[in-house]
């Protein structure tokens, strides 16, 4: 008896306005989804090939040695990363693994290129947060699968819409890091450096982000695990790497297989993870 008919309210058109703008989208800037595609892809590819033409062994060591300078010369990282390279090695995941590092790699530094200026804006202007702050819980929000729609949209199959999704999906903890870590600066610095004259670039390259850098170091710490973690959504856009192997595995039912892969991007994860943690160290 309390069931209400809402028969004589149309239905909103969301999906199909959606589309259309999605569609309006790539055919607008065609002319420049194309050459990021082409060029991006092929600066990619490069990478990927110029790191595989070296011995993987040379790889493994230097990992393993750098491991060792950047945590204070201990061995627990360095000995992980050597054990845990050479297994990824011996299970014939090497040239899936530079593809997966490639693919993070990119998609963190353009995250954080992008991140970093979007976080300073914030903290500098109370609209500029206003207005970034509901997108950026939309875009935490949103099912990472989602992502994959436009980005094959604006970019068809393979690395690139990879690392679009990407970007989009490990951005935010990078903007809201670093706003937070700007605002956090204590006043009295900030008033000190207003009383000795300084620039707001001076202010903001000499006192702000300094004061900052662990805050924002953190936020870049959670940007490259979320990258990371779109390795195995990626691949199912044509991404290569360690994810198109869980998703063969999965798709066959290779409980063996898809085990293996899936070690290698935990062991890979942890070993960046440990990197990033160790430059945010204060020494």
């Amino acid at each position: 008896m309390f069931n209400i008919q809402l028969g004589f309210i149309p239905r909103i058109q969301i999906a199909e306005a959606m589309s259309w703008f999605i569609r309006w989208i790539t055919d607008t800037f065609s002319f420049i989804f194309q050459p990021i595609r082409t060029y991006l892809g092929m600066f990619m590819d490069f990478s990927i090939d110029a790191i595989e033409f070296i011995p993987p062994m040379v790889v493994i060591l230097f990992v393993a040695i750098l491991a060792f300078f950047i945590t204070g010369k201990k061995l627990g990282l360095a000995a992980f990363s050597l054990v845990g390279l050479w297994l990824i090695y011996n299970q014939g995941l090497w040239d899936r693994l530079i593809e997966t590092f490639v693919l993070v790699l990119i998609g963190s530094l353009l995250s954080i290129a992008i991140g970093v200026p979007l976080g300073i804006l914030m903290s500098k202007s109370k609209t500029a947060e206003a207005i970034m702050k509901p997108v950026l819980d939309f875009m935490q929000t949103m099912p990472a699968f989602v992502y994959l729609i436009p980005a094959v949209a604006f970019f068809g199959i393979g690395m690139v819409p990879g690392v679009f999704a990407s970007l989009i999906f490990a951005i935010p903890p990078t903007v809201r890091l670093t706003n937070l870590g700007i605002r956090q600066v204590p006043n009295e610095l900030v008033e000190a450096s207003d009383a000795f004259g300084s620039t707001p670039t001076q202010k903001l390259f000499k006192v702000e982000l300094p004061m900052a850098k662990t805050t924002i170091m953190a936020g870049i710490n959670q940007t490259v695990m979320l990258a990371l973690s779109m390795v195995v959504i990626a691949s199912m856009i044509g991404a290569p790497g360690l994810g198109r192997e869980v998703v063969s595995a999965l798709q066959r039912s290779q409980v063996g297989p898809g085990f293996v892969a899936g070690l290698s991007i935990v062991i890979l994860a942890i070993i960046i993870d440990r990197f990033t943690q160790s430059m945010n160290t204060k020494k």
